[in-house]
């Protein structure tokens, strides 16, 4: 453990956002499943509206500097792909 005064605020703060993070992620990976168990069932109405939200998802966590830009680019993809199909 540090014994800096300024060190150990930093390891509080550290470990909210942690947790925040993870928060957020679970969050966001749940968004992106429901696009896909909606295009598996073929619902094309529930894929786009999930859609949506998973990219408002995506766009707030790389906003947030909680995942890379490139993994938001590759997913969107992934998903557009995948309800495009359903057409």
């Amino acid at each position: 453990m540090a014994n800096i005064k300024q060190q150990i605020k930093r390891i509080k703060t550290n470990e909210k956002s942690r947790l925040a993070n993870t928060s957020f992620k679970s969050k966001l990976k749940t968004a992106l499943k429901d696009v896909y168990a909606a295009v598996e069932a073929k619902d094309s109405e529930k894929a786009n509206a999930s859609l949506s939200l998973a990219y408002k998802a995506l766009d707030k966590a790389q906003a947030k500097h909680i995942v890379h830009k490139n993994y938001v680019a590759r997913n969107k993809a992934k998903l557009a792909e995948a309800v495009n199909s359903l057409k």
